[in-house]
């Protein structure tokens, strides 16, 4: 019962972030009202970005034995891919195509298959379990920062 719960709780993290960015102009979505932090643009880039990186692992892990499992430096994806040229529409939907099909894959598995591993370069032994949780808790923990920005944006247009 508990991985068909954290399942559900994946597949609702891009209606989670949808909701968290609802009615932000183009403008909001680019701002950074909070010095030294990401635009919203940017934390919906980072969380297409990392999904992406995500589904691989959980797909390695699942396919062979034991896999490496590579980090990503945020930094250095935010610094080098484009983050405010991209449209935070088709991020969005790059999430949700993302999680539907990850949520197949993971609704088809054996209660045995989520203890299967992979060696991550810094993290060392991650169970796929982990992996699923650490990407479901990922969108929850970006939006708390998205709701700052626009309590922000809102002080600074009174």
């Amino acid at each position: 019962m508990y991985m068909d719960e954290l399942i559900d709780s994946y597949t609702a993290g891009p209606g989670l972030l949808r909701e968290a960015i609802a009615g932000m102009s183009a403008d909001d979505l680019k701002a950074r009202p909070v010095a030294g932090r990401w635009s919203t643009l940017e934390v919906v880039c980072h969380l297409a970005d990392a999904d992406g990186v995500y589904a691989e692992r959980i797909k390695r892990v699942l396919a062979e034995d034991k896999p490496p499992l590579r980090s990503m430096n945020p930094d250095e994806w935010q610094a080098r891919l484009a983050y405010h040229e991209r449209d935070a529409e088709e991020e969005l939907r790059h999430v949700e195509f993302t999680r539907r099909q990850m949520a197949r894959i993971l609704r088809s598995l054996a209660p045995a298959d989520f203890q299967r591993t992979g060696h991550h370069s810094e993290a060392g032994p991650l169970t796929l379990e982990t992996l699923l949780r650490r990407v479901t808790e990922h969108v929850p923990h970006h939006v708390q920062f998205i709701q700052e920005k626009r309590t922000m944006l809102a002080k600074k247009s009174l």
